[in-house]
């Protein structure tokens, strides 16, 4: 019997998850299965990905072959670092101690660079907000400066729309005063 790791979709329309099992290869897609030896939910930023470490590594060393997504996924976990260590022990190359200690650090390295990763992602995104918030600021007080702007207009407007009428009252107040003023005065 061929048996085949894959995904087993669940979950409903537009939110798939799925299970990551060991099935005969002729079987279909969410149909029986052997073994489930994880879960693949790519609804979450980043996308969660749990497998049973053991369980992976023992039916990759039995023969079964994943399908794409699967290998990449256990090649991720370090399915496949661990499958190479255990050849080379498996050759004499070194013993199985070794082994462990090299795949400790790789795992070391691989959390390492994925959490610079992620700090830097994070940095850029801060970054990012941060710019944009400096930028609606400045748009906001350019946007204030421009309705100070208009005010003062309509103001000084409002001022010589009401000030020539003031101008034409005393005009007036003037014209009545100024012939009371030139009357000439009797003699004395």
């Amino acid at each position: 019997m061929a048996t085949k790791i894959r995904l087993q979709r669940h979950g409903r329309k537009n939110y798939a998850y799925y299970h990551v099992v060991i099935a005969d290869s002729r079987a279909p897609r969410d149909g029986k299965f052997i073994e489930r030896i994880g879960s693949y939910n790519p609804n979450t930023n980043p996308a969660t990905v749990e497998i049973n470490f053991e369980k992976a590594l023992k039916w990759v060393l039995n023969g079964a072959q994943p399908t794409d997504t699967v290998k990449n996924m256990l090649s991720d976990e370090g399915v496949y670092m661990m499958k190479h260590l255990l050849g080379g022990v498996k050759k004499g190359a070194f013993d199985e101690a070794e082994a462990q200690k090299r795949y400790e650090a790789w795992k070391t390295a691989k959390l390492s660079a994925v959490q610079s990763e992620k700090s830097k992602l994070t940095a850029e995104s801060e970054a990012d907000k941060k710019k944009r918030l400096q930028a609606e600021a400045d748009k906001n007080k350019e946007k204030a400066a421009l309705i100070a702007a208009k005010r003062v207009k309509a103001i000084e407007a409002e001022a010589k729309a009401s000030a020539p009428e003031v101008s034409e009252e005393v005009a007036t107040e003037e014209a009545v005063e100024t012939p009371e003023a030139t009357e000439e005065k009797p003699a004395e």
